[in-house]
């Protein structure tokens, strides 16, 4: 029974890696296309961005994820800890700067608040953009010291880097210390998205109020903005539960189903929110209906041939 719950996890991640994969893969694919034709934009920049990264995310996650369940002894007689914890870093860094970019695009491009402190920012929403670079190079050479200080405590106590024998709250404290810029990241996104969320709930009320009888077209775009951006949350609340449940399989390595969970629900995230941002984006639509246009005329071509 062991066997095959562990065959269910491992071919729901597989299979979450590849539509991960695929769908942001596309998300690049089509902004690139746009970048050749036209000059990139902010949001293309921030898309493919986002796309690129949460790829090399979802190769981290199952690479990592694999060697502890099918050969844990690699880390321990290898350096493949360090380069996994390096890139790590980067991938997860990168992946949460442009989707926190990405929200606080939208919330300056969007919500509309007569708050002054909004207006000034709202004003500059050019200058974010580079603030927010700083501040990801800041997060990330803090993160690459602070691990090299770990693993080089590893190596002149035990002669190993994978020697977790600590204290349970000395280990959770360090890893809380790795992720203070991710938790920054985390944080700030959904702060950004509840507050659209409430700008776009407050002005759909005065729509409605203005204007009887059935939704216009601009009252169906905000329900479908408040939508997207309510899974949005969702998925990423995920995604940090299954961060958080990752670290805690190092406190119980014999637990490898805990593993597998993690991995399951933290790879929800990349994949997910790539396909509701290729529905919640109408040129990533448009490009995907037309994919899907063309496989069908293929597999109909296909079809009389065969006939």
């Amino acid at each position: 029974m062991l066997r095959v719950v562990e065959g269910i996890f491992i071919f729901v991640v597989i299979s979450e890696s590849v539509f991960g994969v695929l769908g942001n893969g596309f998300i690049g694919l089509v902004n690139c296309i746009d970048c050749a034709k036209n000059k990139l934009s902010t949001i293309g920049f921030i898309l493919t961005g986002l796309a690129i990264s949460r790829i090399f995310l979802i190769w981290i996650i199952i690479t990592d994820g694999f060697i502890q369940i099918f050969s844990p002894n690699i880390y321990a007689s290898s350096n493949l800890i360090e380069y996994i914890s390096y890139f790590w870093v980067i991938g997860n860094q990168s992946s949460m700067w442009f989707a926190t970019s990405l929200s606080i695009f939208y919330f300056l491009k969007i919500a509309n608040f007569s708050n002054y402190i909004f207006l000034w920012l709202k004003s500059r929403t050019n200058m974010v953009l580079p603030f927010m670079i700083v501040f990801l190079l800041i997060s990330s050479l803090l993160n690459f010291a602070y691990i090299a200080k770990i693993l080089n405590d590893y190596k002149m106590k035990n002669d190993t880097v994978w020697d977790l024998n600590m204290y349970k709250s000395e280990y959770f404290i360090k890893q809380i210390l790795l992720n203070l810029g991710v938790i920054f990241f985390f944080t700030l996104s959904l702060i950004t998205c509840v507050l659209l969320i409430i700008s776009l709930w407050r002005h759909n009320r005065q729509m409605q109020s203005n204007v009887t009888g059935l939704r216009d077209s601009n009252t169906e775009a905000h329900v479908e903005a408040m939508k997207v951006l309510i899974s949005f949350i969702i998925l990423f609340i995920l995604y940090f539960i299954g961060m958080a449940i990752e670290i805690s399989y190092f406190t119980v390595r014999e637990n490898k189903l805990l593993l597998m969970f993690g991995m399951t629900t933290t790879a929800i995230y990349p994949w997910g929110h790539s396909f509701i941002l290729i529905l919640g984006n109408s040129k990533l639509k448009q490009a995907s209906l037309r994919v899907l246009q063309q496989l069908k005329c293929c597999e109909k071509r296909k079809n009389l041939r065969v006939t």
